[in-house]
């Protein structure tokens, strides 16, 4: 069977999206498991720079190294190359939606929190510009989500 292809969104690419990319592939590598999993946002203000700092340290913290990313704009021919497109909240669905070319592509977009809580469109909070301990809220989401995805791919795609 082939490997599942994941793609994660967010907005700018700057905080949770690339934190859920390194947490799902930490967690596949454990498992010896391959998969092509990347992240992307729609914004073009940070292109080709890392993440932001408080998201590389938040991962830091919890032996996810994402210092080695690189911000980049979701494209259309993104649907050719992922089977999954995680979205971390409405206006990402948007987005997503308006470059989907037929119903393919729409059915490969999801919320990332219909992960944990199906069918509720939830959004993963946002940690910049708030607590700081919303930053460990949204960081348990998302490992909770990629643990979710993992078990899912161990499942249904892993001889």
């Amino acid at each position: 069977m082939r490997d599942l292809n994941v793609l994660f969104l967010c907005n700018a690419n700057m905080g949770r999206s690339p934190l859920a990319e390194g947490l799902l592939k930490l967690i596949l590598k454990k498992r010896n498991i391959n998969a092509h999993v990347d992240s992307a946002g729609f914004e073009v203000f940070h292109i080709n720079e890392p993440p932001d700092f408080r998201a590389v340290k938040k991962g830091m913290e919890h032996g996810v190294d994402i210092s080695e990313k690189k911000v980049r704009l979701f494209a259309k021919d993104d649907f050719d190359r992922f089977d999954k497109i995680y979205v971390m909240d409405t206006l990402s669905y948007r987005n997503a939606l308006y470059f989907a070319r037929n119903e393919q592509d729409i059915v490969k977009v999801e919320f990332l929190m219909n992960v944990i809580r199906p069918g509720k469109n939830e959004s993963v909070p946002d940690p910049f510009f708030r607590e700081l301990e919303s930053s460990d809220k949204t960081y348990n989401i998302l490992k909770k989500a990629c643990k979710k995805i993992a078990n899912n791919i161990t499942a249904h795609y892993v001889n």
